[in-house]
């Protein structure tokens, strides 16, 4: 049976005043063939994020305060019809439709289990390794995550994408890393200021090591490398 039959993938965009970018990946996202549902969660914007999310017609969830990524997804998660999960941050800049059908079609066609993106300007070393291990954009199936929703909402706010590593280390998927040399996602010092941004890159370390020690994090970059496979070569699951 054609892998791709049994596969409808909900895209979820968690956005924090992201009113000025949004509308460019939503541009991209909205008619993509390989995307059954859109879903943007407003996390505590004081911007008109919701307001542009709603003029594209799409599902809005519009939470009172800013609790973080951690939690804004758990939520998308939780309202989510698909079989798979398509995770985009709201930000993304130079995103075309290709890239999507890139990281979702071995996904759709049982090649591998899960894709992740390795954007532009991710951090040199990462783009040396080949391996962006908390890249934002990433394809799985929703049933890999569902049961960890509650533990996924008590997680420090940015420490989403180092426990979902887990995860997929913990469930053997296999890993598909899609390069994007024409995305980028901005810099926070780009967005914020030098001074804010630098202020929300730490906080958003200190989120990350809060989730897993230093030494788990080079494991996991360790074990997700050893889990990729060429989407080319690799047979569809059974």
């Amino acid at each position: 049976m054609d892998q791709s039959e049994k596969i409808t993938v909900s895209c979820l965009i968690p956005a924090h005043n992201e009113a000025l970018r949004l509308g460019a990946v939503l541009d991209v996202v909205l008619h993509h063939p390989f995307i059954d549902e859109v879903i943007v969660i407003d996390d505590g914007s004081r911007d008109n994020t919701s307001a542009v999310a709603r003029q594209y017609g799409v599902q809005v969830i519009s939470l009172p305060k800013n609790g973080g990524k951690s939690a804004a997804v758990a939520s998308g998660i939780a309202a989510a019809s698909g079989s798979h999960l398509l995770l985009l941050d709201a930000d993304l800049q130079g995103l075309a439709s290709h890239h999507l059908t890139k990281l979702i079609r071995p996904v759709k066609r049982g090649q591998v289990d899960a894709a992740i993106s390795l954007r532009r300007n991710s951090p040199l070393v990462w783009r040396l390794i080949g391996l962006d291990y908390i890249s934002g954009e990433r394809v799985f199936a929703r049933r890999v995550i569902e049961p960890s929703l509650a533990e996924l909402r008590d997680l420090p706010r940015f420490g989403l994408e180092v426990w979902m590593n887990q995860l997929w280390i913990s469930h053997e998927l296999r890993l598909k890393v899609v390069r994007w040399p024409g995305v980028e996602s901005p810099w926070k010092t780009t967005k914020m200021g030098w001074l804010a941004g630098v202020q929300a890159d730490t906080r958003m370390m200190r989120d990350i090591f809060d989730t897993v020690s230093v030494r788990h994090a080079v494991m996991q970059i360790w074990k997700l490398k050893r889990r990729t496979v060429d989407a080319q070569r690799a047979p569809p699951a059974p």
